[in-house]
């Protein structure tokens, strides 16, 4: 459990990294706006607008490496959180901090 414990905190430093990259406010003098025109504020804007949705994703995945160590602390880590069943070794070895069995997960 030490690896695996050691794996979620490496892969959540590295996400809390590109979050602050993504999070970092636009640079000075740069235009966001949706003109009629497409132009360097279009550009920027249309690419906040994907950098946001980027950043939700790695909040979300952030809060499940925590929910992850926090199952590792308590003794529940591989069992899913919905229906209390085991969570499948291979759902674990490809996402480690997978927090729903693979039935619960596809409900929902």
């Amino acid at each position: 459990m030490d690896s695996l414990r050691q794996t979620l905190i490496d892969r959540k430093a590295e996400l809390e990294v590109e979050l602050g990259r993504l999070t970092a406010p636009p640079t000075t003098g740069a235009a966001v706006s949706f003109g009629k025109r497409v132009g360097d504020g279009t550009t920027e804007a249309v690419e906040r607008l994907s950098t946001t949705a980027t950043a939700r994703s790695i909040t979300r995945s952030i809060e499940d490496i925590d929910r992850a160590l926090i199952k590792i602390d308590d003794g529940t880590y591989g069992k899913c959180d919905a229906c209390g069943n085991d969570i499948g070794v291979a759902r674990l070895d490809a996402l480690p901090a997978a927090s729903r069995c693979v039935e619960c997960a596809a409900r929902g």
